[in-house]
């Protein structure tokens, strides 16, 4: 099992505050917002809930929301969260992104944050088979003229875009899939020096925790792609 697996299961709370501190200059909801267009009353699928980050931005945007999350302390933090915000979070549910059947033809949009990247590492012999399912499967699922999102990181720490060699084989499947990318500075902004080192090491390990705190970051440079298609 890796060290996100068990950052998922057991630290959702931790995980939480990592990303709230993501996209301080709403770079990337932008984004997204005028890609997406009105949503209101629409149903929106979602693949990898987490702790309802961009559920959230979905959400407030009037969209009906069928998320799905692996984490059952994941959906459970959204579910609360989102719940106390006043939202419906009715269709929120523990869900394999891999499970290949998410319905024909009802969803406005499909979107899938931070979740294929992990296949190439946990599935090694497979993950290109469990993406291209999940893919196609997301594809299916909207409705003609509707759009198909990926977001990944592009590097934590950078300034500028950077892919990562492990990624390479991923990201090229994306391409050959029909999607195209944008890039977009999602910088995280914390309170304190102090707190960015923290939550740096919590998620991303010792040598980028020691980067930030060597850097004196208070607001970590990140570089996120979004991958879109149309059905």
């Amino acid at each position: 099992m890796s060290r996100y697996h068990t950052i998922y299961r057991d630290h959702p709370e931790d995980y939480d505050a990592l990303v709230r501190a993501e996209d301080c200059d709403g770079n990337l909801r932008a984004h997204l917002h005028a890609s997406l267009g009105d949503l209101s009353a629409r149903p929106v699928l979602e693949l990898g809930v987490g702790t309802g980050r961009v559920t959230r931005w979905l959400l407030q945007r009037g969209a009906r929301v069928r998320g799905y999350e692996l984490s059952p302390a994941m959906v459970d933090l959204a579910r609360e969260r989102l719940a106390a915000e006043g939202h419906d979070v009715t269709e929120l549910t523990v869900g394999d992104a891999y499970a290949g059947d998410f319905g024909e033809a009802w969803a406005a949009a499909a979107l899938a944050g931070w979740v294929f990247g992990h296949a190439v590492s946990w599935h090694p012999d497979d993950w290109t088979d469990r993406v291209r399912r999940a893919l196609h499967a997301m594809r299916r699922a909207v409705v003609p003229g509707g759009r198909v999102v990926i977001i990944e990181t592009l590097g934590t720490g950078h300034e500028t875009p950077f892919v990562a060699p492990a990624l390479a084989p991923y990201f090229a499947l994306l391409a050959s899939e029909g999607f195209s990318r944008t890039a977009l500075r999602t910088d995280y902004a914390f309170e304190t020096a102090a707190a960015a080192e923290r939550s740096s090491r919590f998620f991303f390990g010792d040598a980028m925790g020691d980067r930030v705190r060597d850097a004196g970051w208070s607001r970590v440079p990140e570089c996120t792609g979004v991958w879109t298609t149309t059905r």
